[in-house]
C-alpha cells in the first residue's frame, strides 16, 4: 500500500533555522531521512516517501535555502556545518536519538560530513551520486577530467548566477533536470515540472550559495580551491555502515570518484547502475526504492 503523504510541516529549530518537510508513515516508528540536492527540493524523495512511509517514519526536508525553507542571503550561512548543525537539530526536533539516511548530491555531501563528525546520529548511511569529501578534493585537485566535469561550479559561484538560472522560464534548470547535456528524460514534464518551476520561483540564491561557500570547487587563477587545501585523510574516516548507489552515465561527478571509497569507509557496499545518469533517483525509483529497502535489512 502507498503510504500518504503530509507536506505542510515546519520545524522551528534551535539556531533559528525553520526548515519545512514532508513525512510518510507514523512518528514512533523508526526515522528514516531523506535529503535531497540542487536544484531540487523534498520532492525529490515523493515515491521514496511512498513507499516507506509503511514502515518507517519516512521524513524529506528541505535544507536551508530551497522551497519553503528559510533561504539566508549570505554564502557564509551555507558552510556544511551549518547544514549539518540543521539536521542534526532536526532529528531531535522529530523525537529521536539516531536515524538512518538515505541522500543525493549537494544533501550527499552533507550526509557525508555529518557521518564523519557525528557518527552517533546514524544508524545507516545510504549516498546516491554523491562524492566522499576527501576523493572529491583530491579529484579537484589533480584529476584533469573531473575538473573539466566539475567546470559548471565556478559559473554557479559567480555573482549573479541565480538570476542567470531563472532566465527564459528556467531554461539553463531545465535542460540540467532533462538529460544534463545528455538526450531528454520523460520524467521531467507535467506535474513534477511545474512542481520544480514552483519551487525555483521562491528563489535560487540559497542553492547557488552552497557552492560559494565550499572550497571544493574547480581551481582558478584567482582562487586554488582545493589545491590550497592540506587535509588530513584519517580525519575522513566513515565509521557509519554505508551503502552507495551510483549512477555511472553521470557527467557532473565521474565514476571514478568511487575509487578508493573503500580506504575510508570500512562498512561498505556499492550498487553501480550502468545506463543510470545523476539523476537515477527520479529515472529509476522502483529500482532505486529496492537497493534502500535491501540495504536497511542488511
Amino acid at each position: 500500500m502507498t503510504a500518504t503523504i503530509t507536506t505542510d510541516q515546519y520545524a522551528v529549530l534551535p539556531n533559528g533555522t525553520r526548515l519545512h518537510y514532508a513525512s510518510a508513515g507514523k512518528p514512533g516508528a523508526p526515522l528514516l531521512l531523506f535529503v535531497h540536492g540542487f536544484p531540487e527540493f523534498w520532492y525529490e524523495w515523493e515515491a521514496a516517501l511512498q513507499e516507506f512511509g509503511g514502515d518507517y517514519y519516512a521524513v524529506a526536508p528541505d535544507l536551508r535555502g530551497f522551497n519553503l525553507s528559510d533561504m539566508p542571503a549570505e554564502p557564509t550561512a551555507y558552510k556544511p556545518k551549518h547544514i549539518v548543525d540543521d539536521l542534526r537539530l532536526l532529528i531531535a526536533h522529530l523525537g529521536y536519538p539516531r536515524c538512518a539516511m538515505v541522500a543525493h548530491d549537494w544533501g550527499g555531501a552533507i550526509a557525508w560530513n555529518l557521518a564523519i563528525a557525528l557518527p552517533q546520529l546514524l544508524e545507516r548511511l545510504i549516498i546516491v551520486n554523491s562524492p566522499h569529501p576527501y576523493l572529491f578534493m583530491k579529484a579537484l585537485a589533480e584529476d584533469p577530467a573531473q575538473q573539466e566535469a566539475s567546470a559548471y561550479m565556478n559559473w554557479l559561484r559567480s555573482p549573479h548566477s541565480e538570476e542567470v538560472l531563472a532566465k527564459h522560464d528556467f531554461a539553463i534548470l531545465e535542460r540540467l533536470l532533462s538529460g544534463m547535456g545528455q538526450s531528454p528524460t520523460p520524467w521531467f514534464a507535467g506535474e513534477v515540472r511545474r512542481k520544480y518551476h514552483e519551487c525555483w520561483s521562491r528563489g535560487l540564491v540559497g542553492g547557488v550559495n552552497y557552492y560559494r561557500a565550499t572550497p571544493l570547487h574547480p581551481p582558478t587563477a584567482e582562487n586554488p580551491g582545493p589545491q590550497g587545501l592540506v587535509l588530513n585523510p584519517d580525519d575522513f574516516r566513515v565509521k557509519v555502515p554505508t551503502r552507495v548507489i551510483w549512477g555511472e552515465r553521470d557527467v557532473a561527478l565521474l565514476p571514478s570518484l568511487l575509487d578508493g571509497l573503500g580506504d575510508f569507509v570500512p562498512d561498505l557496499k556499492v550498487e553501480r547502475i550502468p545506463e543510470g545518469s545523476h539523476w537515477v533517483v527520479h529515472e529509476q525509483p522502483e529500482r532505486v526504492n529496492a537497493l534502500i529497502r535491501r540495504f536497511l535489512q542488511e
